[in-house]
């Protein structure tokens, strides 16, 4: 006895998001290794978070003026690195619960339809017993005419 189908996709999002984390460890390796990853992608966004969070320390310490010195190029490509690796792993997680939600109002809607299908049918079926009721009406008071029509004794 089946009590519900496999949730083979539900396994497969969990599939999908414990391999992102192994994926993301790789792609930030690349991203150390080669120049022009670590210059242009992983570089400008470790400076900018590293000055949006450094602005946002000095203000709630109270230093309004200070300049924020930008990390060196090493610290830059590992922050770099680490936010690519947590974007990779975010971007993914939300893929897959946009495919889930996807999935679930695709059933919700199948279900919707298969229900007002059942509606319309039952509606159909009424109308029909309705049209069946007036006939059968219409043909007994035919019959109970005809009966009073005869002469009695």
């Amino acid at each position: 006895m089946v009590v519900g189908a496999f949730p083979i996709a539900k396994l497969l999002y969990l599939g999908v998001r414990q391999m992102s984390k192994p994926v993301a460890n790789r792609i930030k390796a690349g991203a150390r290794r080669s120049e022009f990853f670590k210059n242009y992608v992983c570089l400008p966004p470790a400076q900018i978070y590293h000055w949006v969070e450094m602005r946002a320390k000095m203000r709630i310490m109270g230093f309004r003026g200070s300049t924020i010195k930008p990390l060196n190029e090493e610290a830059a490509a590992e922050l770099g690195a680490e936010l690519l690796g947590e974007a990779i792993i975010f971007l993914i997680g939300g893929g897959c619960m946009v495919l889930e939600y996807s999935r679930q109002a695709t059933n919700s809607r199948r279900k919707e339809e298969e229900l007002n299908e059942t509606i319309n049918s039952l509606q159909r079926q009424v109308g029909e017993l309705a049209l069946t009721t007036e006939t059968l009406d219409a043909q007994l008071r035919e019959v109970n005419r005809l009966l009073l029509s005869f002469p009695q004794k």
